[in-house]
């Protein structure tokens, strides 16, 4: 009898499962898939020590403020477009104040390649005569009213009211992992600081990020970087020229080196970068380029520079930079 009832208790049961798994189940939906939102936008704002600018000093090694607003349209994930416009406060010898950049451009990327081509402009309002002086006979003078009226410098320096100008640029950014990228740059402008030399800048960098883990769940973040470059400059229009030389009709600026190396901390969306900046042009050369306000002495004379003035404009300078950095679609939903 126990047998009997044994084996019908099995046959039940291998029934029941039977039927359970010939009953229909009621499809899960799947979630509906997020909408794709092709529209961002990126800004943020950046107080620093100096503002160095390919090795050379926009501030007059004194602090400087800077901030950005960059609209951004994301064709798909891999193709973007963008424009943007910038701000940083300056010191140039023609008073000019601020300077303000109008850019745009498109950023492709192919796996670990990231690309940006774009044209950059340069605007640099409020520049101005000293006292209202003249220019006289120096090519390029006139009224102070005049866009190409000069500055006239204690140094004996002088500088055109409006240095505006642009420069087409591309970049590429290789990520090699998680720690590790390396990128290239390169810019030309036909008219470089509207000094009627061409200019060419082309660098070399690398970044390492520190693991996650390095901090833990802290938000902390590490990492170093560095650049080395080189700009490349033509032969500036006689309003620069040096009357009486063979320089009369313009002066072929130095090309140099430049290059600097930092460590940067980072914590959500703030970041503290300290950094090392140098070149090689020295404090003549530098002082024809840049016709600081400040240059001194008689000793730095070079070909392009007989008046023996050095400036130190492009020499070493350390920079501590704090700034913020957020984008919409990641900081603000």
């Amino acid at each position: 009898m126990k047998k009997v009832t044994l084996l019908a208790t099995a046959l039940a049961m291998v029934t029941g499962s039977a039927f359970a798994a010939d009953m229909p189940l009621k499809a899960l939906k799947a979630p509906p898939a997020p909408a794709f939102d092709p529209w961002d936008i990126a800004f943020g704002g950046a107080i620093m020590s100096d503002y160095i600018f390919r090795g050379v000093t926009q501030s007059n090694h004194k602090p400087s403020v800077a901030a950005y607003f960059e609209p951004r349209y994301n064709i798909n994930k891999d193709l973007q477009l963008y424009a943007g416009v910038s701000a940083e406060s300056i010191s140039f010898a023609n008073r000019a104040a601020a300077e303000v950049d109008v850019y745009g451009g498109i950023r492709p990327t192919f796996g670990a390649f990231a690309f940006d081509i774009g044209v950059w402009g340069y605007l640099y309002p409020g520049g101005s005569c000293a006292d209202n002086v003249l220019t006289g006979a120096i090519p390029g003078g006139g009224v102070c009213s005049v866009s190409t009226t000069t500055i006239f410098l204690a140094d004996g320096n002088v500088m055109k009211k409006d240095v505006s100008f642009f420069e087409v640029y591309g970049k590429m950014n290789y990520t090699i992992n998680d720690s590790w990228s390396v990128g290239v740059n390169e810019y030309y402008s036909p008219n470089f600081l509207n000094s009627g030399a061409w200019g060419d800048y082309a660098s070399v960098t690398a970044k390492w990020i520190a693991p996650s883990t390095t901090f833990g769940a802290s938000g902390f973040g590490m990492y170093v970087s560095g650049e080395f470059g080189r700009q490349w400059l033509g032969t500036s229009d006689a309003f620069y020229g040096i009357p009486g030389t063979i320089y009369a009709n313009g002066i072929p600026y130095k090309s140099y080196n430049t290059w600097n190396v930092g460590v940067g901390f980072t914590y959500k969306v703030f970041t503290l970068d300290l950094r090392y900046s140098d070149s090689n042009l020295n404090k003549g050369d530098c002082n024809a380029f840049t016709s600081a306000f400040n240059a001194t002495g008689t000793t730095s004379v070079t070909a392009i520079n007989p008046g023996g003035a050095g400036s130190n404009w492009c020499g070493a300078a350390g920079i501590a930079k704090l700034s913020f950095d957020l984008t919409a679609m990641t900081n603000l939903k």
